[in-house]
C-alpha cells in the first residue's frame, strides 16, 4: 500500500481502534469456543478489546492462522490485518544449534543461512515476526538465558546481531519466505545482578555504552523491524518506562524508526519494581517512552481509555505508537495479502526438508569445540572396541530450552547415527544412569515430565555400564546438562553436570581411563572434574535436529572439529563473571609469580577461566609465527597490515581461526587488556603454510573517551594475532596524532 493511502486509511480509523493496535492478545482468544477468564478477565479485557487487538503471540499453523486472521479482518471496522508473532531462537521445526554455539561457529555468514532457513519455515506456516536475535552481552553463566547469545565479545555479537537480522528479513521482509527480526532485550539485560533472572543491572553508563550497547546497534543500522525491551532497570528505571533509554538512545542516537514492543508482562511490572504507583502509572510512562505495542500485560486496553478521558496523556501520543504499527503491517506487505507466506502445501514441502537438515547439521558440526583431547583419543580408531554410554547416547531431547516449535522425534539421536554411520565398528551401548536424579526439579514452557526410574532400574544401568567400559578399549560418555536447565528462569547457582551423571563418570573411570567426554549444555559449566580425569572433551552444546549425525562425523574423523569458544568456561562458580577482556588493575596477578602477596588474585584458584574466550583445538595442530607489522606508525588516514604465518603441522586437513585482538596501552580512561577486532578461518592440508594479513585502521581503536565523546586517542598499540584470546606475542604501533 502506498504511504499516502496508508495514512488515509490511518486517519479514518477511530481513537478507539488506534489504541486497540498496541495491544497484543493470543490466538486461542479468536477461537469460536473462546471466553475471557481468568487474569484477563481480571484486568478487564473485553471482546472489544480482542476484536481491535494488532498483534497476536503463540499461534502457528498455516491453516489456523489464515482461519484467525480471515475471522479477525471480517470483524474488524476497517478489516486491517493481524500480525503473528513468536519465539523462534535457533531455528522453527528444523532446529540448528542454540544461539551460543552458533557464537561457536566464528562464522557469521552460516549463522544467516540458518536465520533465512527458519524464516523460510516459520512464513510458510503462517508466521510474520520473530523475537530474535538477543544480542544480550553475557559474562556471567549463572544466567540461563546465555544459551540465547552468542556470547561475551563486542565484536563477535555485533556481527551475529547483523548477519541474523539480515537472514531473517532478507532485502525485503513483504517477501513469502522472510521475518521481521525483533532485536532484544533493550538494553543491558545480560548483565543481570548475580546472574539471576529479571534482577536489576547496574553499570556504569562509559560500560554500557561500550560494551552492551553495540550489538543492537548493529542489529538496528541492519534493518531490525522490531526492538524488546528488557525486563532490568537501567540507571534506576525499568527499561520498558525508561524514556532516556527508548526515545534518546535508541531512537535518537541509533534512529531506530519501527516497532517497540515490551517483554512479556513488563509494563505492569513496572509496579512491582516501583518504578510507578499502579497499572495506569506504568501505561502511562511506558506510552511516554515510546512503546508501541503491550505484551500481554493487558495494561494498554486496561487504562488508555481512562488516561485518554482525564488527558493524562494525548490522543498524539496514541497515534505515533499505531502509526508505527501500521506501517510495520503495510512494510510485510499485510494489507495486499494478509495471508503473506502461509501455505500449508508450501510448509510440507519445506519444513524439515533435506536441504534444511543439511544445513541443521553442517552447522552442529561447526559449532562443536574440542576443548581436550590427550594421547589423540578422537577421532575413534576402528581397530577399538568402543562403548558408547551416557543418557544423551540415544536421547532425542537435544534441542534447546527455547526449541517448542521442534520435535524431539525429529531429532537424529548418537545412536541412531552410529549404528549407520559406525556400523563396521565394535561398538556396544549403555544408557549408565538417568539424565536427572528424582529430587531434582525442572521448570519449562511446556508440560513435561521426566521418564522416572525405579532405584533397582538405575542400579542396573549403572552396572551394564561399568561392564560395558570394563570390556572397551575406549569409552564415549554422553553427559551433560538437561535441556531444561538452561533458557529462561533457569538461574543456577551451581553450574555443574548433574551429580547423577558425575558419578556415573567417576565410576567409569575408575574402571576405564580411556574416556571421551561429548558434553551437552546451554551455558558454560564448571568441569573440572573431566578436565582433571577425561582424556578428551568435546563440547557440542544442544545441538538441535541433526545433533546426533553432526557428533558421529566428528567423532569417526570424518569432520574435524573447529569451534571456538564465544563464552568463557569457568574454573568455578565463584570466577563469575569472567571475561577475556577485562581491565588491568593497578596490582594486577602474573601467573607463576604466586608468592606476591599484594597482588589482585584469589587464594584458593586461578584467576584465569579453565578455558578462555576463542580456544578450541582440532584434529591437527598449527603453528602461528613471524607475526609482523607493515609499519610502526599510523597517521591519520591510513592503516597497519599485521601478517603471521600459519603452517598445519599435523598430518591431516584442518581449520584454524586465527584471531585478531588489540589492546590500548594508555588511554584517557583505562582499556581493556586485549579486544577482538577481527578473525579469519584457515583450511591448511598437512604440512601447509598460508599468511595471513589484516588490515587495522583508526575506526577500530575507537572508544568511549573520558570527554564522553566516541573516537580513538593518538598513542601506542599492541597488537596480538592467536589461536585464543590467551596470545601473549605482540608487536607495538603508534597512532599519531590527527
Amino acid at each position: 500500500m502506498e504511504i499516502g493511502e496508508l495514512k488515509k486509511l490511518f486517519d479514518d480509523m477511530t481513537i478507539e481502534e488506534k489504541a486497540g493496535q498496541l495491544f497484543q492478545t493470543v490466538g486461542a482468544m479468536y477461537d469460536d469456543e473462546a471466553v475471557i477468564s481468568g487474569p484477563m478477565q481480571e484486568m478487564g479485557i473485553t471482546e472489544k478489546d480482542i476484536q481491535l487487538a494488532g498483534t497476536v503471540l503463540g499461534t502457528m499453523g498455516a491453516e489456523k492462522i489464515k482461519r484467525i486472521q480471515k475471522k479477525y479482518m471480517e470483524a474488524h471496522p476497517h478489516h486491517i490485518p493481524l500480525v503473528f508473532m513468536l519465539d523462534i531462537i535457533n531455528g522453527y521445526k528444523t532446529v540448528y544449534p542454540i544461539p551460543l554455539a552458533q557464537g561457536a561457529t566464528f562464522q557469521p555468514d552460516l549463522v544467516k543461512e540458518c536465520a533465512a532457513m527458519a524464516a523460510k519455515e516459520g512464513a510458510a506456516d503462517g508466521l510474520h515476526i520473530t523475537f530474535s536475535p538477543m544480542v544480550d552481552l553475557v559474562r556471567d553463566a549463572r544466567w540461563g538465558r546465555v544459551m540465547e547469545s552468542t556470547g561475551e565479545d563486542v565484536y563477535l555479537n555485533g556481527l551475529y546481531a547483523r548477519a541474523m537480522v539480515e537472514g531473517y528479513q532478507g532485502a525485503d521482509i513483504s517477501g513469502g519466505e522472510k521475518l521481521g527480526a525483533c532485536v532484544k532485550h533493550f538494553a543491558g539485560y545480560g548483565g543481570a545482578e548475580a546472574g539471576r533472572d529479571y534482577n536489576t543491572v547496574e553499570v556504569s553508563e562509559r560500560t554500557f555504552r561500550d560494551f552492551y550497547l553495540p550489538a543492537y546497534k548493529e542489529a538496528v543500522e541492519a534493518g531490525s523491524a522490531l526492538v524488546m525491551t528488557s525486563f532490568n532497570t537501567i540507571n534506576g528505571i525499568p527499561a520498558s518506562v525508561n524514556k532516556w533509554l527508548m526515545r534518546d538512545i535508541l531512537r535518537e542516537e541509533m534512529g531506530f524508526d519501527g516497532v517497540l514492543i515490551s517483554d512479556f508482562g513488563a509494563i505492569g511490572e513496572c509496579v512491582n519494581h516501583g518504578a510507578a504507583e499502579d497499572r495506569a502509572d506504568a501505561t502511562k510512562k511506558a506510552l511516554e517512552a515510546g512503546v508501541d505495542i503491550d505484551m500481554m500485560s493487558g495494561t494498554y486496553p486496561e487504562n488508555i481509555p481512562a488516561l485518554l478521558k482525564d488527558k493524562s496523556i494525548s490522543v498524539e501520543l496514541i497515534e505515533e505508537c499505531a502509526w508505527r504499527i501500521m506501517k510495520l503491517k503495510n512494510d510485510l506487505g499485510l494489507f495486499e495479502n494478509p495471508y503473506k507466506g502461509a501455505d500449508e502445501i508450501k510448509a510440507k514441502a519445506c519444513i524439515l526438508s533435506e536441504a534444511h537438515r543439511e544445513l541443521a547439521q553442517k552447522t552442529a558440526e561447526n559449532s562443536f569445540v574440542l576443548l581436550k583431547n590427550k594421547d589423540n583419543i578422537l577421532p575413534l580408531d576402528k581397530k577399538k572396541k568402543i562403548a558408547m554410554i551416557g543418557p544423551y547416547i540415544d536421547r532425542r531431547y537435544m534441542l534447546g530450552g527455547w526449541s517448542f516449535t521442534g520435535n524431539p522425534e525429529d531429532v537424529i539421536t548418537i545412536k541412531n547415527a552410529a549404528e549407520e554411520k559406525l556400523a563396521d565398528y565394535e561398538i556396544v551401548y549403555a544408557q549408565g544412569c538417568p539424565i536427572l536424579s528424582e529430587d531434582v526439579k525442572l521448570e519449562g514452557f511446556a508440560n513435561y515430565t521426566e521418564e522416572k526410574f525405579s532405584q533397582e532400574d538405575c542400579e542396573k544401568m549403572k552396572e551394564e555400564a561399568l561392564r560395558a567400559a570394563k570390556e572397551a578399549d575406549v569409552v564415549v560418555l554422553a553427559i551433560g546438562e538437561h535441556f531444561l536447565q538452561s533458557g529462561e528462569a533457569t538461574s543456577k547457582g551451581i553450574i555443574e553436570i548433574p551429580k547423577i551423571q558425575q558419578e556415573l563418570f567417576e565410576a567409569l573411570s575408575e574402571v576405564n581411563s580411556e574416556i571421551a567426554v561429548v558434553l551437552f549444555n546451554g551455558r558454560p559449566l564448571d568441569i573440572r572434574i573431566l578436565e582433571e580425569r577425561a582424556k578428551a572433551i568435546l563440547e557440542v552444546w544442544m545441538p538441535g535436529t541433526m545433533g546426533g549425525a553432526a557428533i558421529v562425523e566428528v567423532l569417526r574423523g570424518a569432520v574435524s572439529p573447529a569451534g571456538k569458544l564465544p563464552m568463557s568456561f569457568p574454573y568455578c562458580v565463584s570466577q563469575v563473571p569472567v571475561h577475556y577482556d577485562e581491565f588491568p588493575t593497578g596490582r594486577r596477578h602474573h601467573p607463576g609469580k604466586d608468592k606476591d602477596r599484594y597482588v589482585s588474585k584469589y587464594l584458593d584458584m586461578p584467576n584465569k577461566p579453565l578455558y578462555s574466550f576463542g580456544y578450541g583445538l582440532t584434529y591437527t595442530q598449527f603453528e602461528i609465527s613471524d607475526l609482523e607489522l607493515s609499519k610502526t606508525v599510523m597517521k591519520p588516514g591510513e592503516s597497519v597490515t599485521v601478517s603471521v604465518k600459519v603452517k598445519n603441522t599435523g598430518d591431516r586437513e584442518g581449520t584454524e581461526t586465527l584471531q585478531l585482538y588489540i589492546h590500548d596501552i594508555a588511554g584517557s580512561v583505562v582499556r581493556p587488556v586485549k579486544q577482538l577486532k577481527g578473525f579469519e578461518r584457515v583450511i591448511l592440508n598437512a604440512g601447509e603454510e598460508k599468511e595471513v594479513c589484516f588490515t587495522v585502521d583508526e575506526k577500530m581503536l575507537r572508544f568511549l573517551r573520558a570527554d564522553n565523546t566516541f573516537g580513538s586517542e593518538p598513542g601506542k598499540f599492541e597488537v596480538f594475532i592467536g589461536n585464543s584470546s590467551e596470545v601473549e606475542e605482540c608487536k607495538v604501533f603508534e597512532l599519531l596524532k590527527g
